[in-house]
């Protein structure tokens, strides 16, 4: 057994301690009576999903931006992060922010063109997987997917079944996609991924309180930068592609901190006509300085506008000016913290009823 599967083992077991205690041990920082600013440097999250295939642009990074992109990382003071330290580390604040490689989907385009490279360098990565499409043109098989996992830097992830907008379907028929997957991985590489990555970034209460249960950490597509504070399977990634990699950007992004908060509401991330606009409100810490300089933008009414905010007893309400549009709606706030950049995201799924 290797030493990934004997981990993945541990994993799972500690899991299963945690439901069955989760109301007398769940971790400190999850719950919300026992949160406490942290000071945390923070783990900044980056996705990719296709490198040179141009004609996918939203989903698409240039091998040639990729290489800059790493560079820069590299020459900056921030180290790459490596996923095995999250069980260990994730409750301890950071010193030093470092920064984790994230690949969704498994495409045949990341094994010949950024493999190479992720491999030479040794820079770790999580590598979010599929099922359903594996060994599909333009996807990767597994013979390809079980190589990349035997090495100690990269580490598959849960990503579904079928990747469908599954927010879209029954609870029933999403329990089965993931349960569906949940076997392929057991029988294809012998264990179950305790990473898991929303498709799209979508969930609703439900999927989350389920992945909650059987997994140790869950990705969106919010941007932001995780933290001690942050919901354990709502963490942020700050999506990339062709126009969001542009190289100003990149440098603006991975120079950005935390902003830590105690609570964000609605809990429920998807909206439906009877909760749209949603009841949005976000509580921080009294010890985050300089809080009244924050700014929010959102894009209620498919345009994006600075939000109406009210501030009260380091609580953030937001008063939008009328309904989200489908399909995503989004809130981004950033602070200049004595010239820290703090940023915050949210991410809504917007469905008719």
């Amino acid at each position: 057994m290797t030493v990934k599967k004997i981990l993945a083992f541990a994993a799972s077991i500690i899991n299963l301690l945690i439901l069955i205690f989760f109301f007398s041990a769940n971790s400190n920082a999850q719950d919300n009576n026992s949160k406490r600013y942290s000071n945390d440097e923070g783990i900044l999250s980056i996705m990719y999903h296709r490198f040179n295939e141009s004609k996918y642009p939203s989903t698409n990074i240039q091998m040639d931006i990729f290489d800059e992109h790493m560079k820069i990382i590299k020459n900056s003071k921030f180290d790459f992060y490596n996923p095995k330290d999250f069980e260990k580390e994730f409750d301890e604040p950071k010193k030093q922010k470092r920064i984790l490689i994230t690949i969704d989907d498994a495409f045949k385009s990341f094994y010949d063109e950024a493999w190479p490279y992720l491999k030479s360098n040794k820079i770790p990565f999580i590598l979010f997987v599929s099922t359903e499409p594996i060994g599909k043109n333009g996807y990767m098989n597994w013979e390809q997917i079980k190589e990349i996992e035997s090495y100690d830097f990269a580490f598959i992830g849960h990503h579904s079944h079928t990747h469908e907008y599954l927010i879209d379907k029954t609870n029933e028929e999403f329990l089965f996609d993931i349960e569906k997957a949940s076997e392929i991985f057991l029988k294809e590489i012998g264990y179950v991924p305790t990473l898991f990555s929303y498709p799209f970034g979508e969930y609703s209460k439900f999927m989350k309180d389920h992945i909650s249960e059987n997994f140790s950490f869950a990705f969106g597509q919010h941007s932001g930068v995780i933290d001690v504070n942050k919901e354990k399977h709502e963490l942020p990634r700050f999506p990339i592609n062709e126009h969001y990699g542009e190289i100003k950007r990149f440098k603006s992004i991975i120079n950005t901190f935390p902003l830590e908060y105690k609570k964000i509401n609605p809990e429920e991330k998807k909206l439906v006509s009877i909760n749209n606009p949603p009841k949005f409100s976000v509580e921080f810490f009294e010890d985050q300085k300089n809080i009244n300089n924050i700014n929010c933008y959102s894009n209620e009414g498919d345009r994006w506008e600075l939000s109406n905010t009210n501030f009260s007893k380091n609580i953030l309400t937001i008063k939008f000016r009328e309904s989200f549009k489908p399909r995503r709606g989004r809130i981004n706030c950033s602070l200049n913290d004595n010239g820290k950049w703090r940023w915050l995201g949210v991410q809504f799924t917007v469905r008719p009823d």
